[in-house]
Parts: structure tokens; sequence; C-alpha cells
């Protein structure tokens, strides 16, 4: 018997659908190609998540989300990462001010950049593993606590940072910790040729991008609440459990290449991430109820910088997402108990 939607949240699925697309057609007018990697920034946004962007310089990462930024109406912030930067210039410091009218001292918090709402860290593995354990607290609590007092976020709260594969010379490699907060890594790949030819006609003939507002922050807190309102089954659910526990190592579903090539397998986390995304899949399809499929289209993405692999997997060239497919490629979307 199907289930009985609700008209208000039907309407506001449309809606959404609707507003989604117009956030991807401007976010289009600057940004050329690259259509993966859009629709899963956006997708991380709407389930309150946040994004690495991975790629070589010069591919187009800090002006994606530049370009989001000004389609969305949030507050924005950039903080450039390099060795010399500290804690406090990211959170904030506390200062001496002085009352004017009575000559009282006392001590005032000035906020730092990580107040927004849309939080650039770029090229964050070039800052020092000490700096970058600034952004731990803000990520997964939206807080900052500093000299005893905690200060909330605005939210929605959205962390977007980039790092290059190359150069790594001077980079400090990011904690896991630190990776297991982000919901995506995103791999930015380089421009086919058409896509190189509009954007030299773009960047070389004086075109300027006009990126009008499409979302407020109430409508995205909105739809990360009517994303959750998306059902998954029972046997999709545990579909998503065993695909992720097939990056385990000798656990009960690890297939044979994870055995061979992987030294640590996925959080909890994961599993979190591909029950949300799914769920956002689903709604973007116009289904309140979630698929095999929703699962492995956003399976890659919510992996490829959880699971770790060994020296084996390293000496013979493997890739974190070749063993990734494999996981996809062996896990039965049935299991045995549900057959």
């Amino acid at each position: 018997m199907a289930t009985q939607i609700d008209p208000a949240v039907e309407k506001a699925a449309d809606e959404f659908r609707h507003k989604f697309e117009a956030l991807k057609r401007e976010v289009g007018k600057a940004i050329v190609g690259h259509d993966e990697i859009v629709d899963g920034v956006l997708t991380a946004l709407f389930i309150g998540g946040h994004v690495l962007l991975e790629g070589v310089p010069g591919l187009g990462k800090t002006y994606l989300i530049r370009t989001l930024a000004d389609a969305l109406k949030l507050q924005f912030s950039r903080i450039q990462f390099t060795p010399d930067l500290m804690p406090a210039d990211i959170i904030g410091t506390t200062i001496i001010s002085e009352d004017p009218a009575s000559g009282r001292r006392s001590f005032e918090f000035q906020n730092g950049p990580i107040f927004a709402q849309i939080l650039l860290a770029d090229e964050i593995n070039r800052a020092t593993p000490k700096t970058q354990s600034a952004l731990l607290e803000a990520m997964q609590e939206h807080t900052v606590t500093t000299g005893g007092t905690t200060h909330r976020l605005e939210e929605p709260f959205f962390v977007m940072a980039t790092q290059n594969p190359i150069e790594q010379e001077g980079t400090y490699p990011l904690p896991e910790a630190q990776l297991d907060r982000f919901m995506f890594k995103l791999v930015v790949e380089y421009s086919s040729r058409d896509q190189l030819k509009t954007i030299l006609d773009r960047t070389t003939a004086g075109y300027k991008a006009d990126v009008k507002p499409v979302m407020t922050g109430d409508e995205i807190i909105g739809t990360q609440k009517l994303v959750r309102r998306v059902v998954m089954a029972p046997h999709v659910q545990d579909y998503a459990v065993r695909v992720m526990m097939a990056s385990h190592p000798n656990g009960p579903y690890a297939i044979e290449a994870t055995n061979k090539y992987v030294r640590w397998g996925a959080s909890p986390r994961a599993a979190q991430t591909l029950t949300l995304g799914a769920k956002l899949n689903a709604l973007l399809d116009g289904r309140f109820n979630t698929s095999f499929s929703d699962v492995q289209k956003v399976f890659l993405p919510a992996m490829r910088h959880r699971v770790l692999l060994n020296f084996e997997g390293e000496a013979e060239g493997i890739s974190t997402d070749d063993v990734l497919r494999e996981m996809i490629d062996k896990t039965p979307t049935m299991s045995e108990a549900a057959a």
C-alpha cells in the first residue's frame, strides 16, 4: 500500500527542486562544466555537511565556492591557510577595550573569520596541525570555545576547504579526525576541450557573470529538515550499512580487495553521509523513499577520504577509488537474511 504524502511536504519538495535547479543555473553563469562537483557541493550543503575539494591549481575550486556564496544569501568568509597562520587568526582573539565615557577597560572577544555561514578554507593543508585543529569544534558542534566561553555560530554553517594534490613540500596532511568531519571529498578533474573554449571566451573577452542570490539561510535549514523526512526502507538501510562495512579489513562484509589493500575503514559518519545523501538524491528525483542507486551515487565522495590504503596498496599503485568501486560491485544489494 502506497504511503500518503502530506500535501504540504510534497509542495515543499517541488519548491526545493525548482530552487536547486535555479541555484545550479546561477552557479553555471560563472562555472563551466564540473556538473558532478557542483551537484556534490550542493548535496553536502542541503544535508548539512562540509566539503573538501581536491585538484591541481587553476581548476576553479576557489571560484566555485565564491560563486556559490554569491548565489546564497549567506555571510561569506575566506581564510588563506599558510604555515604561519595561528588558531587565533581563525577563531578570533580577546582584546582590551576602553569605554570612552568612563575610561573603564574590559576584555572583549573579537570574532575571527570563522564566524561566517560559508567558510572557505583555501589550501587547508598548508597550515600546521595546531591551526587546522581550530576548525574541529566548529565543524562538528558549530560552536567556538575560547577563554572558557562558548560562542554559537550562525546557522547554516558550511565549511568548504580546498587542497592541491601536488606541491606537497611544506604541507601538513589533514588529521584523520578532521578528514572524517568532511561529508564529501570531491576530486576536481581537468576541463574538456569544449569547456576550455568556453572558459577562454568568458575570461578573455570581458565577460562578467551576474550571479543573483537564490536561497536564504532559513530556506536551506528548512530543506535540511525536509531531507530527513524522506523514508529509507530497512533493506536499503541495511545495504548502506553493509557496503560501508565492506571497507573494514577482516570484517564480516570485507571483500578480498579490502583485506589486501586497506589499512583502516570508514567510520559511522560515512553511513550517516550515505543515508542523508541517498535521501537528497531521492528527493531531487521526485521520490520520498530511497533506492540502492541513491546510496551508490554518493558512495565514492562519502568514502574516499575515510578509507586508508596500506603499504601494499600504495606500492602497487592501487587508488582508493578503485577499491571503493570494487566494494560496490561485490556487495550484494540484498543480504541473504533479507532474501
